[in-house]
């Protein structure tokens, strides 16, 4: 059985955010495979250690990438950080992502407290 597939995501506003979730749950972050888009992905693999494949940047495509790894049963579980109150250009391929996510299924966390209680339930 294959391991399964995290994406991680954050808005700009978030990235301190996801990078310190990350860090906190470090321990459990590394069982899993590991992948987010561009800046986000980058920053935590510098700041925390942790191996993360790097898609492109949201707002090129990296939301779109994520979306199609869903698709394609490739991606397991998403912890996006959004920003609710910063309106973003590139909202339509976020709205995307959220409803291809939707559609198959998939755990989605869109703030620190489900992705704390996804990642700590008995699902993984």
């Amino acid at each position: 059985m294959r391991s399964k597939i995290i994406a991680l995501i954050a808005h700009d506003n978030m990235k301190p955010a996801i990078i310190e979730f990350c860090d906190k749950n470090k321990d459990i972050l590394k069982k899993f495979d590991l992948c987010g888009t561009g800046t986000t992905a980058k920053l935590i693999s510098e700041k925390t250690g942790l191996n993360v494949k790097g898609y492109k940047s949201g707002p090129l495509g990296g939301d779109q990438q994520i979306g199609a790894g869903i698709a394609e049963g490739k991606i397991d579980i998403v912890i996006f950080f959004s920003d609710p109150l910063t309106a973003q250009p590139h909202d339509p391929d976020v709205k995307a992502l959220l409803r291809i996510a939707q559609v198959y299924d998939i755990p989605i966390a869109n703030n620190r407290a489900t992705a704390e209680y996804l990642l700590h339930s008995d699902m993984l």
